[in-house]
């Protein structure tokens, strides 16, 4: 039996960012993670952490975005809280030492994503997710925070009431996949799941093998409800071969999406007119397979994004990683011809039902992250808004 304060299930960024908030109260604070930290999905994230940090955009104008983009479906504390407390917790990664790209006058670069009325995602290149990832990591090792990795938790230790608003959580089981060992992880002050993602569930997916939904399957046999289980979001661009993400970063520095018959087809045939390939994904995506299911695809499957015209130095500057996925997964090379894409599952809105602190209906049992659902992001979530998600209610968790 392994005792602590606080208990955190899965170590991505809403993982760390929860321990780190924990230690910082005064908890002894442990992560127990079935992969290494930095081996977390996270660090496959390549866009953006939306944030309004310039004084002609506003924490109100980002709300209203993220409002719209949900559908009106979203939560509004939830939607308040990522959206107000997103650039502090952008200028903390910064003063950890986040290797953000930035611009002439040393100022943290943002770029236009899908959805928003501001270019207000900051970004570290192309692999944001995977600098956010090892930035955390080093804050950990740093306060000597315990890691128990390679552990998967199987289940949670919760009180067996009738009315799951009666149970409590005093902690998980999970055994060392190294050497087989089952053990009880006790936690005197609650446990914060932050297990990821589910997308193995779908056959084309962005998702790592290791994203099968093991918190909200805990959580959901333990009496706490689902939210908005029926909301999956689709990446309006992921390769056909195996399903890797290519970033809205792309359409972001100006990246064109074409048919077949060489059609700019957002415009040419009206899916969305004023913003094209940066209307918010679930539109992109819809577009996307219309235009394959009425022939007008490539090879019956896929479309084109071409990056060509923006010119190999400010490619190689933002975009560099994009140019050998596509190498590598797809034989494409994107300075010279444009790369095959088509809609992949992504991101699941759903998941374990919290309020905008991260509680659940059991006592003592917290979530936060993707395995989470506070409603932020109602029934679509806008690029850029899933790594603010994981440090803001990480935190507040």
């Amino acid at each position: 039996m392994y005792e602590h304060d606080v208990i955190v299930v899965g170590a991505g960024g809403a993982g760390l960012r929860a321990a780190i908030a924990a230690q910082e109260a005064g908890a002894d604070v442990a992560m127990v993670s079935k992969l290494h930290p930095v081996r977390s999905h996270t660090g496959a994230a390549e866009g953006g952490i939306n944030a309004a940090l310039r004084d002609a955009d506003s924490w109100e104008d980002h709300a209203y975005d993220t409002m719209k983009g949900s559908d009106y479906l979203g939560d509004a504390p939830a939607v308040e809280a990522l959206c107000r407390e997103s650039p502090e917790e952008v200028i903390r990664l910064e003063h950890w030492g986040m290797p953000f790209s930035r611009e002439e006058d040393g100022r943290v670069s943002q770029r236009p994503f899908g959805g928003l009325s501001f270019p207000r995602t900051t970004y570290a290149g192309a692999e944001t997710g995977h600098q956010m990832l090892h930035t955390m990591y080093e804050q950990v090792v740093k306060r000597g925070i315990t890691v128990y990795d390679e552990w998967h938790v199987m289940d949670l230790a919760v009180t067996d009431e009738d009315d799951p608003a009666d149970r409590t959580c005093h902690g998980v089981v999970g055994y060392d996949i190294q050497t087989g060992e089952v053990s009880g992880f006790r936690a005197e002050n609650g446990v914060i799941l932050a297990t990821g993602g589910m997308g193995q569930v779908f056959d084309h997916t962005t998702n790592a093998v290791a994203n099968t939904g093991d918190g909200v399957a805990m959580a959901y046999r333990a009496g706490v409800p689902m939210e908005d289980m029926e909301f999956i979001q689709f990446h309006p661009t992921t390769l056909p071969s195996t399903g890797v993400l290519i970033s809205e970063g792309v359409r972001g520095e100006g990246g064109i999406l074409y048919n077949s018959e060489g059609e700019r087809f957002m415009f040419e045939h009206g899916y969305a007119n004023n913003d094209g390939e940066l209307a918010s994904r679930d539109v992109v995506s819809r577009a996307e397979l219309t235009e394959v299911n009425e022939g007008r695809g490539i090879e019956d499957e896929y479309v084109h994004l071409d990056m060509r015209h923006l010119g190999e130095e400010r490619i190689l500057d933002r975009l560099e990683n994009i140019l050998h996925l596509a190498e590598d997964f797809e034989g494409a090379d994107g300075l010279t011809e444009p790369m095959p894409v088509k809609p992949g599952q992504h991101y699941a809105m759903g998941g374990i039902e919290t309020n905008e602190h991260g509680e659940t209906v059991i006592d003592g049992l917290y979530a936060a992250g993707e395995c989470a659902c506070a409603s932020v992001h109602g029934a679509n979530r806008l690029g850029g808004n899933a790594l603010p998600e994981l440090i803001v209610f990480g935190k507040r968790a």
